[in-house]
Order: structure tokens, then sequence, then C-alpha cells
């Protein structure tokens, strides 16, 4: 007869955007992930991305466009399908809940990361040669430079991340379980296991596969909303900044040619410039101990507590 106690917890797992963590989720994500099944989608919706991009630049006459077209379309459809087959929707969901939940959190990084930052933009911001690069992008190769500065983000997190989940399977003790385990399904099986000598709950405390993923992918979340609200306070910044002190004559002698109209110029190197700044406090956060501790100080600690729940779920499983 099955445990009630680990349906519940399948439950809260899901409630908690751990999808992963319950059997037949993992499973399902495993089997989405078969070459059999993503080999034909990524051809098709690359062939399909590419037309709609030739078919753009073609009609627009802008040759940028194909490319933004393609990438955007590419990344659309490999978000839809990591949200529907891959079930990473609660991860998603979880985590665009914790992370707008915690936004008077956010002022505090805001006086920590943005004075140096602006500093050290504001100087580029009266550069005529950043000027010059950006005002002479169109708005599809301006959109292609803010991907490559978020693909970049992205990368860089992928490689440091797994570095912080790694570091919460590191201390789980039998205390650590119980306070874990407190106010869920599995409290009274934390106990009956923490006080069971031929039980050791702690040794399913290593996280590793999908179900490490899902931790980092929580973090990715958590951390993209994050910077995305701080680089569009520079993105603010700047127009409201530009609008006051840039002047058409200062302007057309950085370009080298009359300003059309400087409102979209100065919107050009705004963009560029948040997304430069999205990628700067991207590295900041994970490298910097005190910017690390700032953005990541209580989210870990969530992650502690899932790594302990499941211990104890995966040592009742065992059980059973």
């Amino acid at each position: 007869m099955a445990d009630p106690r680990l349906a519940l917890t399948d439950e809260w797992f899901l409630a908690h955007g751990l999808p992963y963590f319950v059997p037949e989720q993992r499973a399902g994500a495993r089997d989405a992930l078969r070459l059999g099944r993503t080999v034909p989608l990524v051809v098709l919706t690359g062939l399909a991305a590419a037309a709609a991009g030739v078919a753009l630049a073609l009609v627009s006459g802008q040759l940028t466009l194909a490319p933004a077209t393609a990438v955007t379309l590419g990344m659309l459809a490999a978000g839809w399908y990591a949200l529907t087959a891959l079930r990473a929707s609660p991860i998603v969901r979880w985590a665009l809940h914790r992370a707008f939940g915690s936004l008077r959190t956010v002022l505090p990084m805001m006086t920590r990361a943005l004075p140096l930052l602006l500093i050290f933009v504001t100087f580029l911001f009266i550069n005529a040669e950043v000027w010059q690069v950006s005002s002479r992008q169109d708005g599809a190769a301006l959109w292609l430079v803010a991907l490559l500065f978020g693909i970049l983000a992205v990368l860089f997190l992928l490689v440091r991340l797994p570095e912080e989940v790694d570091r919460t399977d590191d201390q789980v003790d039998d205390a650590l379980l119980l306070l874990a385990c407190r106010g869920t399904p599995l409290e009274d099986a934390a106990r009956d296991l923490v006080d069971d000598p031929g039980a050791d709950p702690a040794a399913h405390a290593e996280i590793h596969g999908f179900e490490r993923w899902n931790l980092v992918l929580v973090l990715l979340v958590i951390q993209a909303v994050q910077v995305l609200l701080l680089s569009a306070t520079v993105f603010l910044f700047f127009m409201l900044f530009g609008s006051m002190v840039m002047r058409d004559d200062v302007v057309e002698t950085w370009i080298g040619e009359p300003t059309a109209n400087l409102t979209v110029e100065l919107f050009q190197v705004s963009i560029f410039l948040a997304a430069f700044s999205g990628l700067y406090l991207t590295v900041a956060t994970v490298t910097d101990e005190t910017y690390r501790e700032q953005f990541f100080g209580t989210v870990l600690h969530e992650m502690e507590r899932a790594v302990g729940i499941r211990a104890v779920y995966l040592a009742l499983r065992e059980r059973r």
C-alpha cells in the first residue's frame, strides 16, 4: 500500500518549483529529451525560423532581421518546449513568484550594486564612440547585441550556479533534516527515520542529474529577474539623464551626421548600456562575496531545505 505522505510530498515538491524531485515528472522530462523526439523538432523549428527570418529580411530590406528573427523564434520555441514537454513550468512559476515576492530586497541590492556601476557606465554614456556604435545599428542589430549580452550572462550562470547548488548538500545532518521537514508532510517521517539506528536518511542528500538542474534553474530564473530589474533601472536612468544633458549639436558632432531624432538615438544608447550593465551585474553578483550573499542568501537556505526534504523522501521510499 502506498504511503499517503509520499503523494503529499510530491504535491509539495510541485508547489515549490521542484518537479524533477518527483519520479514521474523526472521520467517524463527524460523521455522528452530523447534524440528521437528532439532532433526532428530542432530541425523543423530551425528551418521554420530561418524561413521566417529570410522572408522578413527580404520584405523590409534589412538583412539583420534574418538572424534576429531566427534566433528569437528559436529561443521562443525552446522555451515553450521546456515549459511543456520538459515539465519546467512549475520551476519558472515558483521562481518568478519568489523573485517578485521579494521585491523589497531589490532596493538594498540597488543601493549596493548600482552606484559604482552607474559611475562607470556614465563615462561610457558621454563617450562619442559609444554613440557612434549604437546609433548606427538598426533595431534588429541592436536586438542581436542585447541577446548576445544576455546569452553570455546565462552561460556564465550555467557554469557558476551548479557550484552554489553543490554547496547545499555538503552539510546535511540529522538536525538539518528535522528542521527542513518541519511543517511538511514528512515531519513525522523525518523524526522516525532519524531515531531509527538502522536508517541513514542523510546518505540520500547528494544531488545529481535532473534534480540538481532543477535547483540550478530555480536560481537562474530568480537571478535573471533581479538582473533584469536592475538593468531596467539603468535604462530609465540614462533615458532621464540623456534627455536632460544631451543636445542635438553635441550628438551630431559625435556621430558625424545630422540627428534625425535624438530620442531614438538616446533609446539605442540606453538599451546598449543597459544590456552591458546586465552582463556586468550577473558576473558581480556571483563572483563578489557580498553581492552573492545579498542575491542568494535566503534562496540558498530554501535550497538546503529542499535537499533535506528530498533525503527523507528518498529514505522513506526506499523503506516502503
